[in-house]
């Protein structure tokens, strides 16, 4: 019997053994690494009009680490939406590589006898032929109503606050639609028409790099002629994107499609921050000394609560926290800080920490550390009592030199 318990746990020993081994030797997917973004970045036209065709435009993103070896794409609208042809609903895209990109476009058509509101199609998509299916849902606009208004729609003044944006800051961007009308009524053809524009909705989309994390515009908006109508949307920068100028898309619907307006939004991006910089030597002398720093706001709008902290083990500060306030972009502010320290270190290290807030953002910066040299010099006594010591002698020493002078010259 123990024999044969043996023989069992040899035999499965050597079934376990085995299987590491060919687990090792079977060779790992790439596309376990992979992870797959799925965007619809347009559809034209916007909204889909009824009865006729709309193209949409999906955006497939590996943003993982590995490669995928076999994507697929795959769409399912959902009434009163329909593929042109049901054989167009797969595609596959085969090898992604990290951090690429495809885009494919859908041609689907709207139904005549739909109505306005909303359409939504059902993106499916995977990374490797055994893989399961994962879904995004994404709504389409569907028809609009037309207005016989001839009023049109001027995009006006564009502003951000913050002015520029740094990496990782939130600010909203306010934006004006102008109704470029003169007259409340304009005559065409002999018929009379009223001049508003309307603002059926009005859509912002990011782009690499900035989020838009407002809602689209619904609404009547109505604009008579002269007048504007202000919208704000709130935004957000990555942590990671570089400094320059984005630009955003604004797509609008007016009084009908023939109405309808894109633009482009621009948005700039800056991390240039607060910079503070020692003006004097850093030196403490005895035991006490005063630095003297240059605070500069290379940002390019102004930055609000502005401070400066000093920090060290080995040496303390008055005052702990020197606070400025706002600066205007390009502007100098000098300032004085105390400092104290008896340690017999020749040099002692320093940070400057920077806090500020951009709009909304707060914003912490540590400069590269500074050394402070440690000096120590005598405070001139030995000297004050030589000297004093030297005036003694000659005082008591002058006149027993006349005296013996004047004697001699007697004899």
């Amino acid at each position: 019997m123990v024999k044969i318990n043996y023989t069992i746990r040899k035999a499965l020993g050597s079934l376990i053994f085995l299987g590491m081994i060919f687990a090792l030797l079977t060779p790992v997917s790439a596309s376990s690494g992979a992870t797959l973004k799925v965007d619809v970045l347009d559809y034209d036209p916007y909204p889909a009009e009824i009865g006729k065709y709309v193209d949409v435009r999906v955006k497939v993103e590996n943003i993982g680490y590995g490669r995928a070896d076999a994507v697929s794409l795959k769409i399912e609208p959902e009434y009163p939406l329909s593929l042109d042809s049901e054989g167009n609903a797969v595609r596959s895209i085969g090898i992604l590589a990290p951090e690429k990109a495809v885009v494919h476009e859908y041609r689907l058509f709207v139904d005549e006898d739909a109505r306005v509101g909303t359409g939504s199609i059902d993106v499916l998509y995977k990374a490797d032929d055994g893989d399961a299916w994962f879904k995004k849902t994404v709504d389409l606009r569907v028809g609009s109503n037309t207005f016989d208004s001839k009023g049109t729609i001027q995009l006006g003044e564009i502003s951000s606050d913050p002015a520029v944006l740094m990496p990782g800051d939130r600010g909203t961007v306010t934006l004006s639609l102008m109704n470029t009308a003169a007259t409340s009524t304009v005559t065409i053809d002999g018929k009379e028409y009223d001049t508003n524009a309307r603002v059926q909705s009005a859509s912002l989309r990011g782009t690499d790099g900035i989020s838009v994390t407002s809602d689209n515009y619904e609404g009547s908006g109505i604009i008579g002629s002269g007048d504007s109508l202000f919208l704000n949307y709130n935004i957000v920068v990555d942590e990671n994107v570089e400094d320059g100028t984005y630009y955003l898309d604004l797509s609008m619907v007016g009084n009908s499609h023939a109405y309808n307006s894109n633009w482009r939004i621009p948005v700039r991006v800056d991390s240039s921050p607060v910079k503070v910089i020692p003006s004097k030597p850093l030196t403490i002398t005895n035991g006490e000394g005063v630095f003297e720093f240059d605070v500069a706001n290379s940002h390019p709008n102004t930055l609000n609560s502005v401070s400066v902290r000093l920090i060290s083990e080995d040496l303390e500060f008055s005052p702990e926290e020197y606070y400025i306030g706002s600066m205007g972009p390009d502007e100098l502010f000098t300032i004085q800080i105390k400092a104290r320290g008896t340690s017999s270190d020749s040099s002692i290290p320093m940070y400057i920490q920077i806090d500020y807030r951009n709009g909304i953002n707060s914003h912490s910066n540590q400069e590269d550390m500074r050394e402070v040299n440690m000096v120590q010099e005598d405070n001139g006594n030995t000297g004050t009592l030589a000297v004093a010591a030297i005036g003694i002698v000659l005082f008591l020493g002058l006149p027993a030199v006349v005296l013996h002078r004047r004697k001699k010259q007697n004899k």
